[in-house]
């Protein structure tokens, strides 16, 4: 399981992330493949937002937990 840590973005809008997330997606992860994000979560809508982006792309969000503070970490299944 690949780990991408999205961590440098947390000055960006929460759409720029969200786009990242996306491009990380659609270029380095195999249809099926599970792997993790981390983020930094400044503005808990991220968290939401998140969810909902991966599931309208039609990947599946399989965990999502906070692991200190800050940060966050995002377990995504890639759809086929």
């Amino acid at each position: 399981m690949r780990r991408f840590d999205l961590r440098h973005l947390r000055d960006e809008p929460n759409q720029a992330v969200l786009k990242r997330l996306g491009e990380i997606l659609d270029s380095s992860v195999s249809a099926g493949e599970v792997v993790i994000f981390m983020v930094e979560v400044v503005d808990f809508d991220l968290v939401e937002q998140s969810a909902e982006f991966v599931r309208a792309r039609g990947d599946t969000l399989m965990n999502s937990l906070r692991f200190n503070r800050v940060d966050w970490t995002l377990v995504v299944k890639k759809g086929a």
